[in-house]
């Protein structure tokens, strides 16, 4: 797709002009793309009188809504970049991507202000806060008149600094053009067949790239509609999809994993207006998407994407027929390969090293980190992932882990999604985590830290006995650990370097 967000923005206005873009059930307010089209006026206005001028930094702390969607819109529409903040970050870390990313002016809500002062408190620099109430538009003032000498926003203009997740340090900020997010909303679009007439109901929250571009640009890009909770609520979910009639749904394997445990003992429910559902952002168990389908009569089709990629890299085919359980898909938008972690060299279908992408929603690199940057990517200019996995014969993917979280035992690799998938296949098990720990004898033996399913009763021995059937003796967990919840980033994935670390 040509141009910058803003062009993609005019043409819908010239098209459509009437039609709903952001639906907010709470309130029951919407958002039409005309209605969009002059929020970003005005917030052109209200950013030149306060001097943040073409390509400066604006963050958001904001709850996903009405609000928090025409500020990441349309704050990239207006040219400036847009840094979403992470509601469930600690202290320290918000603290570093307020200084780290060089923004002018924050937006928060009056209830999310102090702990935005909080962070801000140590730091030298001075920060613009505004605070606007998260469900009403109209809040930035009249629409300036429009400044024929001022140029376009280019498309290889920056639009997104994207920090990552941070679970082995501080976060780094991958910085995304309009190019980059354009191309990967338009991959999406594409791949599903998503049209005008497409509505997606979403389970994330706009501070993750998942969000922003799969449930939002996505749907943008296309001309189609959002349906935008303020949060995830089990109870509220299938309410939300009768009452509005989504024809697509947005999840990750936690929220799918708890739906099945809500629709436990349940009569069978189903959905007409949903066509499929897209998982994504953490490994899916093939268990699990099968008895989601079984549960609710929906396709599931599983993807993969990073932050790195402006979420998209990965997707199963958009026929039932074709998908591979188990398997992220085949390249969406990229193109990919498995390389030897060391070398660099390709490496043969069904062999296992690192996956490394290329294409044209790829960042533009981190920002103030060249050396970072430098070790992302090769000399021949693919992204490592830093995902472990494979592609077999006939093209699709899989991911058995990550370089980091690897376990070697005795000299032999063992990804944790093995380990993850067997204990997932027991019927009282309702998340399960392994981990690597440090061993005299073997190098490293294997943790489990286990979620039981409410009400259900979990004897440890019943699942050591459980995975050495599953597993074998050697793959089996030295140590099993009942848990209440296990640490999950905003997407849901497990942060398992978080487990080893409490050990």
């Amino acid at each position: 797709m040509s141009g910058a967000l803003g062009d993609v923005l005019e043409r819908h206005v010239a098209r459509r002009p009437d039609a709903v873009f952001l639906i907010a059930p709470e309130t029951g307010a919407t958002l039409t793309y005309a209605a969009l089209a002059r929020e970003r006026q005005a917030l052109e206005g209200f950013f030149e009188a306060r001097g943040v001028r073409r390509g400066d930094k604006v963050a958001f702390y904001l709850p996903n809504g009405l609000q928090a969607t025409l500020v990441f819109l349309g704050t990239m529409a207006a040219g400036r970049v847009v840094v979403p903040l992470n509601l469930l970050a600690q202290r320290a870390q918000l603290a570093y991507v307020l200084e780290h990313c060089d923004c002018r002016l924050v937006f928060t809500t009056p209830e999310l202000a102090p702990a935005l002062a909080a962070a801000r408190a140590p730091l030298a620099r001075a920060i613009e806060v505004v605070e606007v109430d998260p469900d009403a538009p109209g809040q930035f003032g009249p629409a300036p008149p429009a400044r024929a000498s001022e140029a376009p926003v280019a498309p290889t203009d920056p639009a997104l600094l994207m920090y990552t997740s941070g679970t082995t340090g501080m976060p780094k900020g991958a910085l995304l053009t309009h190019a980059n997010l354009l191309a990967a909303a338009g991959s999406v679009a594409a791949w599903h067949g998503l049209s005008a007439e497409d509505r997606c109901l979403s389970s994330l929250p706009l501070y993750h790239v998942n969000g922003q571009v799969i449930a939002t640009l996505a749907p943008f890009v296309s001309g189609g509609s959002v349906i935008a909770p303020r949060r995830f609520s089990v109870t509220a979910w299938w309410d939300l999809v009768e009452r509005h009639a989504p024809t697509w749904i947005n999840l990750v394997p936690t929220i799918i994993a708890y739906l099945l445990n809500a629709a436990s003992g349940a009569g069978a429910r189903r959905f007409p207006s949903v066509r499929f559902a897209r998982s994504a952002s953490a490994p899916l168990a093939p268990e699990q998407q099968r008895a989601f389908e079984r549960a609710f009569g929906i396709p599931v089709f599983e993807a993969m994407g990073m932050t790195e990629t402006a979420s998209v890299a990965f997707c199963n085919p958009q026929d039932p027929a074709r998908r591979k359980y188990g398997s992220v898909g085949l390249p969406c938008g990229v193109e990919a390969k498995v390389a030897d972690p060391a070398s660099g060299r390709a490496l043969a279908d069904g062999v296992a090293g690192e996956i490394c992408l290329r294409g044209p929603n790829v960042m533009a690199g981190y920002y103030k980190s060249p050396e970072q940057t430098a070790q992302a990517f090769d000399r021949e200019g693919w992204l490592r992932s830093g995902d472990l996995g494979y592609r077999d014969s006939d093209g699709y993917y899989f991911v058995t882990g990550r370089l980091k979280e690897l376990i070697i035992k005795g000299g032999e690799n063992i990804a944790p999604r093995e380990i993850d998938e067997a204990l997932l296949r027991h019927p009282a098990v309702l998340e399960a985590a392994a981990v690597g720990v440090p061993d005299p004898a073997y190098g490293q033996e294997i943790v489990a830290f286990v979620v039981p399913k409410p009400h259900a009763v979990l004897r440890l021995e019943e699942l050591r006995e459980w995975c050495i059937a599953e597993l074998g003796r050697f793959k089996t967990p030295r140590e099993f650990r009942l848990v209440a919840e296990l640490p999950k980033g905003p997407s849901g994935k497990i942060q398992r370097l978080k487990l080893a670390e409490a050990l």
